[in-house]
Parts: C-alpha cells; sequence; structure tokens
C-alpha cells in the first residue's frame, strides 16, 4: 500500500473501488479516516445518532397532549388508527360529527305531491270536523235543562222573566247551538293535534314536543274562555242591557236571540284565550320573537280592536266589543310580559 508524503496511505491505490458505496461506510471521528483506514456499517447495525423511537404517552396523558407532545412527533389517543380505520377518540357517528344537528332533524321530511298534501288536509279537517259533531249529539239531551241553568244565571232575576218562542223551531234550533258550543270547545284541541299530525314529518324534535304540550293546553285555555264569558262577562252585558230597558218597557227576550248573543260570546272568548298558546308556540318555533311583538304591539292592539267591533252586528251599544277587545289586549300584553319575566 503506497504512503503519502504525510505518512498516510493511499486508500485510492488499492483495494476494492469505493464509488457508490459511501451508503454502506462511515468515517471514524467526524469524518476522518480511523488509522488510515474506513469502517463499513452492517446492514442490521443502527445508527446511535439517530432519532430514537417516538415515545408513546403515558395512560394519564392521553387526554392532556400538549402542543409540545405533538411537535416531537409521539402519536396521541386522539390520532392513533384503529382496526376500523377510524381515529381513536372520533366519533364514527355523523349527527355526532356534525355537532348533533342531525339528532333533532325531521325523522321524514321527503317532498310529496300537492294534492296528496291537499287530501291529508282535508282528511284532518273531517276528523276535527266529526269530533265536534259527536260530541254535540252525545251533548243534546241534555241541552233544555242546561239551557234553563244558563238562563236562569245570566239574567238577573231570570227566574221570573221567561223565554219568549217568537218561531216554531226557535227552542230547537236553540239546543243544537248549545250542543255545537261544547262541540267547539273540545274540537279546538283537536284541531291543534290533527294540525300537528300533519306537519309533523318536517318538524324537530323540539317542535314535536311543543305542539304534544299545546293540545292539553288549548283545551285548558278553551275552557277558561268559556267559564270567563259566562261567570264575569255575560252577566254584566246581560244586566246592563235589562236595566237599560226596564224604566221604558217590559222585559220579554225572545229565547234564540239571547242565546244568539251567549253563544257568540262564549265561543269568541274560547278562541280568544287561545292567543298566549298561539304566541308561545310562534316563539318557540323560531316563527317571531317577542322584540317584535312588542316593537308592534299598536298594530296588535288596532288589530283586536277591529276583530272585536265585529260584534257590533249584534250588540250596537258597543259593551260586547269593548270588553272582547280588552280581553285580547290583555292576553297579549300578558303573555309578553311572562315571557319577558322568565327571560323568552
Amino acid at each position: 500500500m503506497a504512503e503519502d508524503s504525510d505518512g498516510r496511505h493511499d486508500a485510492a491505490s488499492e483495494g476494492p473501488p469505493w464509488d457508490g458505496l459511501q451508503s454502506a461506510v462511515r468515517r471514524v471521528g467526524g469524518g476522518e479516516s480511523e488509522g488510515g483506514e474506513f469502517t463499513r456499517v452492517d446492514d442490521d447495525e443502527q445508527p446511535s445518532a439517530e432519532a430514537s423511537e417516538p415515545e408513546l404517552l403515558p395512560e394519564d396523558r392521553h387526554q392532556t397532549a400538549t402542543p409540545r407532545d405533538h411537535e416531537a412527533g409521539g402519536p396521541t389517543a386522539a390520532t392513533q388508527p384503529t382496526p376500523g380505520g377510524v381515529a381513536a377518540g372520533a366519533s364514527s357517528d355523523p349527527d355526532a360529527a356534525g355537532g348533533g344537528i342531525g339528532m333533532d332533524a325531521p325523522e321524514s321530511d321527503e317532498e310529496a305531491p300537492l294534492g296528496e298534501h291537499i287530501e291529508e288536509m282535508v282528511t284532518r279537517l273531517g276528523i276535527v270536523v266529526a269530533i265536534a259533531a259527536l260530541v254535540s249529539i252525545v251533548v243534546f239531551p241534555v241541552t233544555k235543562p242546561l239551557i234553563t241553568w244558563m238562563w236562569n244565571y245570566v239574567l238577573p232575576g231570570g227566574e221570573a222573566i221567561d223565554p219568549r218562542v217568537y218561531q216554531p223551531l226557535e227552542l230547537i234550533i236553540t239546543q243544537v247551538k248549545v250542543a255545537s258550543l261544547a262541540g267547539l270547545v273540545v274540537a279546538l284541541p283537536a284541531f291543534v293535534y290533527e294540525s300537528y299530525v300533519f306537519m309533523r314529518p318536517g318538524l324537530y324534535r323540539n317542535e314535536r314536543r311543543y305542539y304534544l304540550a299545546s293540545v292539553p293546553t288549548s283545551l285548558v285555555l278553551s275552557v277558561v274562555g268559556v267559564l270567563f264569558a259566562f261567570f264575569i262577562v255575560l252577566p254584566y252585558t246581560m244586566g246592563y242591557f235589562q236595566s237599560y230597558t226596564e224604566p221604558t218597557a217590559d222585559v220579554a227576550f225572545a229565547l234564540g236571540t239571547t242565546f244568539n248573543l251567549l253563544l257568540l260570546v262564549m265561543g269568541y272568548l274560547a278562541v280568544v284565550f287561545q292567543i298566549p298558546l298561539f304566541i308561545m308556540l310562534a316563539i318557540m318555533l323560531g316563527v317571531t320573537t317577542r322584540e317584535w311583538l312588542e316593537s308592534r304591539r299598536l298594530l296588535f292592539w288596532g288589530a283586536f280592536a277591529g276583530i272585536a267591533f265585529t260584534f257590533s252586528a249584534i250588540d250596537p251599544t258597543g259593551i260586547v266589543p269593548v270588553i272582547v277587545a280588552i280581553t285580547m289586549v290583555v292576553l297579549f300584553e300578558g303573555t309578553l310580559a311572562l315571557l319577558r319575566w322568565t327571560g323568552n
């Protein structure tokens, strides 16, 4: 082996060619040969200066990995693959991945032909009418004693004032009207329920819950409206009519005309007392907001007055329209005050 001027052996002068074999050898001592020789690296030898094996996080740090842990290259529990191909800690439920929106999605919101919707709507309205008719038939046999009791309670001195019948079918028609009022009271919550069933495929879970809760609420409000009319509004109204008439004429109220007024007021207030329910449902379903209603309260007051004064045809004195309008405004404002107090 040749020796150069520095006393080192000339590695290129003998031995196998080293071109292309740099990956299989390494110099010892910072790239210099040790004793003028190169040292071969075995295939199964791991370099001691290379990066160490990734370190797995301890059990107590699986959920508390810091950004430094990720920078170090160590896998965390949230990113380790599982046999199913889904990262550990990640949910395979699309609803959970979407923030839970799918959990409240409508169960079967599918398009249907317009004719099918109309047919279903007519069918459900027919069910409501059938319920009202059935209740009316059941109540009809007891309408005569019911008419007598209502007459004596509402009219001051009713026992001394006999009702007058001026047409052959006036009593029977009055009985039908009294029975129909009972059917209306029961049909109102039935209407709310049937409308819920009609819209149920497109309702979210919370909306379905609100509608189901509104069915008994509607029945309670209907009964409260009828009782309010019968025990408060009508005695005052009929007392005013009688006191206005007695100084100049004998009181002889006709049965049909008198009960037209009584039943219209009771039925009207049964519907009017649904105002709190309608407002609550509209706000809970996101149709409107309390602030929007409050900012337009004067418009609603005017609408209530206009609706109430449809009674002027049967009460030219204006007593009943004024009472009904005041009742509607009080219910409207009372509902908004309750919502404001509860923070809704």
